[in-house]
């Protein structure tokens, strides 16, 4: 039997229930695939900061940085062939996501996991060894690829994994594996940058191995979800075993029926993709949608990837631009664990809206001096750099506790086991779609709208925090099996799931 970290059931008494050292076990080494995107975050932006790397893959990005004395603040770093190396990945990632459905509906989330590390461990090494931007950028698309596996299985596996009572903190720990991924790699950029010779920039692409690697040989050894076994095949009672090492009780029997209910409905589902089309999902399809889509345009992947660039542009210097990003990266970190702690225990809808408001704040008070502090040549005082600082890490607190951690979280509680792997998948397209799109465009978006881009991205966390308060139903402590019946709570949504309830009751008649 499974040891006990606690004996607080189910709140709800639907289902039996503990927290278990098996569970927490099982998490952590799943969320290792948030670690590497993590890392793959935060390196990409280091790097492209470092002068050396600049010199040999960017050379124009980089005379242009050293001896153009003419060229505005915002547009030293504007190169759509700087930003490929970036937003490559992403690409890959997208497409990827799509092949990693199939892949975990049909064989399981386990498979994806091992898939995900595989390809990254190739990336990595691809990357630390590349002689050329041809060789380079190929490096990023094999990271997209583990990437695109990763975060297609690793959500849907904690969430399966996780008692409802946790399942929030559980879920949460994915992106606060990618804070210890990005702040692993805002470490290490600010170490290498300071080897002589100029190749740190090979160790910081190449250490994107280690993860990779106890990420590929830990998924080996991984468990599957009890979902995914009744899945896969008819054995409910390997499912029933497995389920009650999980919950650390023999007292699983409501939860196994639940499951294979699920089960035995997905399984008349020929297409999930088609499936997710149709009217009674209206509500999961509109929130893997707009979760994604709106997490990226909240502006933060100008904090993730061009952080070091940004700190650059508003004056300091390339050792100084690294140890902010450490700064904001431990922020960061922090702050999602915080949000573990409270997420269970306050929802997520409260958690959104509280981050939409301090991350608005925070975004108009930083547009507001650098609109009237940085001009287009030289920088600002020494004091108004280290308050930037403190408003982006503000801004970072606030991205941290809510869209960071629930942008991945609700996502992956909210489907129905028939599209669920569907679902996610859509998920993580758009999220890679708009992650491209924003990581391509920054820094020509940089150079045009000057210091007006914090403006653009805070007018897009008041539209994506009203969403949340008028569409988002809560979905604390509600079973991940029987989430369908959050979105009564929701009168917008009521037409859909009132229609859901006719034809469910004519299935059963």
């Amino acid at each position: 039997m499974a040891v006990e970290l606690s004996i607080t059931s189910d709140p709800g008494g639907l289902y039996n229930g503990k927290m278990t050292w098996f569970v927490v076990l099982s998490c952590m080494m799943a969320a290792m695939g948030g670690v590497i995107f993590g890392y793959d975050i935060g390196i990409s932006g280091g790097v492209t900061s470092m002068e050396p790397f600049l010199e040999k893959f960017f050379p124009k990005v980089y005379r242009k940085m050293k001896e153009d004395t003419e060229i505005s603040n915002y547009c030293k770093f504007d190169s759509q062939l700087l930003t490929s190396f970036t937003s490559s990945m992403y690409v890959a990632g997208l497409l990827a996501s799509f092949f990693a459905s199939s892949i975990t509906r049909k064989f399981g989330r386990k498979p994806s996991i091992l898939l995900g590390g595989a390809a990254f461990l190739a990336g990595a090494a691809l990357g630390g060894s590349a002689f050329n931007v041809y060789m380079l950028i190929l490096g990023r698309v094999l990271l997209g690829v583990g990437v695109g596996f990763a975060n297609q299985a690793v959500p849907l596996y904690l969430s399966e994994m996780a008692p409802p009572r946790y399942r929030g903190a559980i879920n949460n720990g994915f992106q606060f594996s990618i804070g210890i991924g990005a702040l692993s790699a805002n470490l290490i950029n600010f170490g290498t940058e300071k080897i002589k010779g100029g190749w740190g920039w090979r160790i910081s692409l190449a250490m994107a191995a280690v993860p990779a690697t106890i990420l590929t040989i830990g998924a080996i050894f991984l468990p599957e979800t009890p979902s995914s076994l009744i899945q896969l095949s008819d054995d409910t009672e390997r499912a029933k075993l497995m389920l009650q090492r999980v919950r650390g009780t023999e007292d699983v029997q409501a939860e196994l029926d639940d499951l294979i209910k699920a089960s035995s409905i997905s399984k008349t589902v020929e297409h999930p993709f088609k499936n997710i089309m149709k009217r009674k999902y209206r509500p999961q399809l509109v929130m893997a949608i707009a979760i994604p889509f709106f997490q990226q345009v909240t502006g933060i992947n100008v904090i993730a990837f061009y952080a070091p660039i940004l700190f650059r542009t508003i004056g300091l210097g390339e050792s100084a631009s690294l140890m902010s990003s450490v700064v904001t990266g431990i922020v960061g970190t922090g702050s999602t664990f915080i949000s573990m702690l409270l997420v269970d225990k306050l929802g997520r809808r409260a958690l959104f809206i509280c981050g939409g408001v301090q991350m608005f704040l925070s975004q108009i008070m930083v547009g507001g001096i650098l609109a009237a502090q940085l001009g287009d040549h030289g920088g600002i005082g020494k004091g108004y750099s280290y308050v930037v600082l403190i408003l982006i890490c503000i801004y970072v607190a606030g991205f941290s506790w809510s869209w960071g951690p629930l942008g991945w979280l609700v996502p992956s509680e909210i489907f129905p086991l028939e599209i669920r792997s569907a679902g996610q998948s859509i998920v993580v397209a758009v999220s890679f779609l708009f992650t491209f799109i924003v990581a391509q465009t920054f820094l020509a978006m940089l150079c045009h709208f000057k210091s007006g881009i914090f403006f653009f991205f805070g007018g897009w966390v008041v539209v994506m925090t009203a969403f949340v308060y008028y569409l988002l139903p809560e979905t604390r402590n509600t079973p991940i099996e029987k989430m369908d019946r959050v979105w009564r709570e929701i009168g917008f949504w009521n037409k859909f799931v009132g229609e859901m309830d006719e034809n469910t009751k004519i299935e059963a008649a």
